[in-house]
């Protein structure tokens, strides 16, 4: 990306625990000594929509986590502008699990020079018959109740909020009677419960303390589908812990296969998509679009462990 481009940064202060600002400064510090930038600031009364109408030649720059990005990707998506759109990352949220599934640096000043020197990288994106995407993962029954239990602990444990999200999640839900289709096969009927129907695009979870799948790669053009039957009580906290270090995968009640159409229907289920909980519905479909969207990452990607 040629640093004479002016940008547009868009940012939620709301979105981790960089409370005052100072890594959004950092990396703004960066960003200003190669180019013009405007400063967006968004939360729930924003109209993103209105703001991107608006930027005229400045690059979109999301500076925030996954559910920012989600956010910016779905406007761009309606307004039909999102594979016209390089979209660079600065992870200032919470979780920041897209960033580290592409190898973007945490640190902002080092993000911030991958937003001016960086390479493009197409990526995978989920989208359900309603109209909503998904850059990272979708959850679907204990998915949407851990993300609910961790919201309560986000401020004030971070990251740290979504392991104890998953123990809590565990003990409290039975599981959903659900029929479950990947690319026209069944994985589950309604007659046997599930207590997690799980969609990976990417393979960080919970701010990299944990997985859906190891192996979900953004640009494949499939899901990688996790279907845990572990309604017992305690198969649900085993497998709530397993998630941590990607043992879940190998359990007797756990079926994994990738799809790029992925439908689930039967018991009204609740579901969360990149930290945005909707439902409950009785029926969703998801399907990959393949190569889409288009993100800066590093020149030299390498995608690692980035654990604090």
């Amino acid at each position: 990306m040629s640093v004479e481009h002016p940008l547009l940064v868009i940012a939620n202060p709301g979105a981790g625990p960089d409370s005052d600002g100072e890594n959004l400064r950092v990396a703004l510090d960066v960003l200003r000594a190669n180019t013009d930038v405007k400063l967006l600031m968004v939360d729930e009364h924003t109209d993103l929509e209105r703001a991107l109408e608006r930027r005229g030649r400045r690059r979109v720059v999301v500076a925030g986590g996954d559910g920012t990005v989600h956010q910016v990707v779905r406007v761009l998506r309606l307004r039909g502008e999102l594979g016209d759109t390089l979209l660079g990352l600065v992870p200032v949220g919470t979780g920041n699990d897209l960033a580290r599934t592409l190898g973007i640096p945490l640190d902002p000043a080092r993000a911030a020079r991958c937003v001016l020197h960086g390479t493009e990288r197409r990526l995978d994106l989920l989208v359900d018959d309603a109209g909503g995407v998904a850059v990272n993962t979708v959850h679907v029954g204990l998915g949407a109740a851990v993300a609910r239990t961790a919201a309560a602990f986000k401020q004030r444990l971070g990251r740290h909020a979504f392991p104890l999200g998953a123990v809590l999640g565990g003990l409290l839900h039975p599981g959903w009677h659900l029929r479950v289709e990947a690319d026209g096969q069944v994985l589950n009927d309604y007659d046997r419960r599930v207590l997690l129907v799980g969609l990976a695009n990417g393979s960080s979870l919970g701010g990299g303390l944990g997985t859906l799948s190891a192996a979900a790669e953004p640009d494949d053009g499939l899901a990688d589908v996790i279907v845990s039957r572990a309604t017992g009580p305690l198969a649900r906290i085993g497998f709530g812990l397993g998630m941590r270090e990607g043992s879940h995968v190998g359990r007797e009640d756990v079926q994994v296969t990738r799809a790029r159409v992925v439908r689930v229907y039967g018991q009204e289920f609740p579901y969360d998509a990149d930290g945005d909980l909707l439902g409950p519905v009785r029926a969703r479909t998801w399907t990959v679009e393949h190569s889409v969207w288009r993100v800066l990452v590093p020149a030299e990607e390498k995608p690692t462990d980035q654990s604090d």
